[in-house]
C-alpha cells in the first residue's frame, strides 16, 4: 500500500511540474489507477454511465466499460463511432457489431481459465450474467463492486469543483431571473418551463431533474410535479431547480410567498433557514453524514417542528443529481474534504404549505462554503 501511496504521489508531483495535474488525460489515469489499485477480480465490468463517463470521459448512452489490471476497454456501438474516439481517454475502443454483451463475451473468452468479474450488480441483470457466461464458454466467478468509483466520484477534483461553482452560479441567476414571473394566474407548469427555458439560455445542457414548482396546498408536498394549477395570491411556491453543466449538476431550492405573509409563515420560514444554517455550521471534514442531519432536525426540535421534517437533510451531488454521502439521520459516512453535498431541511403543513431552502456547499478545511449564489431572504412577491 505505502508504494502504491508512493506512486501516486510521484505521478502527482510529475504531472504538478509539467502544468497539467487537472488535464482530461491525467484525471482519467489517476481514475481509473486507484480503482485498479482497489480491485480484488480480474477485471471490472463499469455498467453505469455516470461511472464510465468518469473513468474515460464517455458520454454516450450505449457504452460498457472493462477495467483490467493492465488495460481498458470501451466497448459501444457504430453510433458513437466519431464520438468515442473525440472523447475516450486512457481506454480502447471497441465498436462492437454484434452487440456489446457479445464483443465483451468474445473478449473475455480469449483470457485462460475461469474469470472473476466485479461489477455493480444490481445493474447487470441475471439474463445478461447468463448471456454473457455462454459467450464466454467458461465460469465467470461474479463479486459486487461495493461502490469502489461511487467512493472516488465523492471527492470532486479542482476542475470539478470549478464546474459544479459555475452550474450551481447559473441555477442561482435563473432564479433571480424567473422571480418577476411569479404571480397570479401563472401556472405552475408555465414557471417550470420557463425555468428550463433559462437553464438552456444561459448555457446549462438542461435541468438535472424534473423542475419542481409547487403552490399554495401543494407545496406542502415534499417532490410535487408542476400541475396546470394558476399560482394565486397569499400562496407559498416552492421551486426547486437544478442545472447541468459540462455534465455535472447543481440543486437549489427556494421557497417565496406571493403577497403580504402571515407571522406564522415567517416564522416557520426563519425556523427552516435556522436550520440550514444548524447544519452547514457542523460541516468540515470528520464529521459524520448523521451528524449534519441532526443539527436540521435539532435545530427544528427546539422550534417544535421537527415532525414536519419529513425526508433527509441532503445528499452528495456531481455527475448524478444524488450521489455519495446521503445526509440522512444515523448515516455514518465521514464527510471529507471535497465533498459537495446539499443541505435542504424543510417543513410541510397540510393546511398552510412546504417551505425548503436548498443549498450545494463543499466540504473544506475550515467548513462549509456555500456553491449556490442567490438570496436566502423570505421573499414576499
Amino acid at each position: 500500500m505505502a508504494e502504491k501511496n508512493s506512486a501516486h504521489k510521484s505521478a502527482q508531483n510529475k504531472a504538478s511540474k509539467e502544468g497539467d495535474l487537472e488535464s482530461p488525460s491525467f484525471l482519467f489515469h489517476d481514475r481509473t489507477k486507484r480503482v485498479r489499485e482497489s480491485l480484488k477480480a480480474d477485471a471490472l465490468l463499469v455498467s453505469v454511465p455516470a461511472n464510465i463517463l468518469y473513468l474515460c470521459g464517455f458520454s454516450g448512452s450505449s457504452g460498457l466499460l472493462l477495467v483490467e489490471p493492465a488495460r481498458s476497454t470501451l466497448f459501444t456501438d457504430s453510433r458513437y463511432t466519431f464520438q468515442s474516439r473525440e472523447e475516450v481517454k486512457g481506454a480502447k475502443v471497441v465498436i462492437a457489431k454484434k452487440g456489446l454483451l457479445t464483443a465483451l463475451g468474445d473478449h473475455l473468452g480469449r483470457r485462460r481459465g475461469g474469470i472473476r468479474l466485479a461489477a455493480s450488480l444490481k445493474h447487470v441483470t441475471v439474463a445478461q450474467q447468463d448471456a454473457l457466461s455462454s459467450r464466454v464458454g467458461k465460469r465467470i466467478r461474479w463479486s459486487d463492486d461495493l461502490s469502489a468509483i461511487e467512493r472516488l466520484r465523492a471527492i470532486k477534483s479542482g476542475s470539478e469543483l470549478a464546474v459544479m461553482r459555475e452550474a450551481a452560479v447559473l441555477i442561482s441567476r435563473v432564479f433571480e431571473k424567473v422571480l418577476r414571473r411569479i404571480k397570479p394566474g401563472v401556472t405552475e407548469m408555465q414557471l417550470a418551463a420557463r425555468i428550463d427555458y433559462e437553464i438552456k439560455l444561459a448555457g446549462g445542457s438542461g435541468p438535472s431533474f424534473e423542475t419542481i414548482v409547487a403552490a399554495g396546498p401543494r407545496s406542502s408536498w415534499a417532490h410535487a410535479r408542476p400541475s396546470p394549477k394558476p399560482m394565486g395570491k397569499n400562496e407559498l411556491v416552492v421551486l426547486d431547480q437544478g442545472a447541468i453543466l459540462r455534465a455535472y449538476c447543481s440543486d437549489m431550492t427556494r421557497t417565496v410567498h406571493i403577497g403580504r405573509a402571515s407571522g406564522r409563515i415567517r416564522s416557520l420560514y426563519e425556523a427552516v433557514l435556522e436550520a440550514q444554517q444548524a447544519a452547514k455550521a457542523v460541516i468540515r471534514p470528520g464529521t459524520t453524514a448523521g451528524q449534519v442531519d441532526a443539527a436540521a432536525r435539532g435545530a427544528l426540535k427546539r422550534r417544535r417542528l421537527a415532525q414536519y421534517f419529513t425526508h433527509s437533510t441532503g445528499h452528495g451531488l456531481g455527475l448524478e443529481i444524488h450521489e455519495m454521502p446521503r445526509i440522512g439521520r444515523g448515516e455514518e459516512t465521514v464527510l471529507q474534504e471535497g465533498m459537495v453535498v446539499t443541505v435542504e431541511p424543510g417543513v410541510y403543513l397540510d393546511a398552510i404549505g412546504g417551505i425548503r431552502i436548498e443549498d450545494d456547499v463543499v466540504v473544506t478545511k475550515t467548513g462549509a462554503v456555500d456553491l449556490t449564489t442567490a438570496p436566502r431572504d423570505f421573499l414576499e412577491l
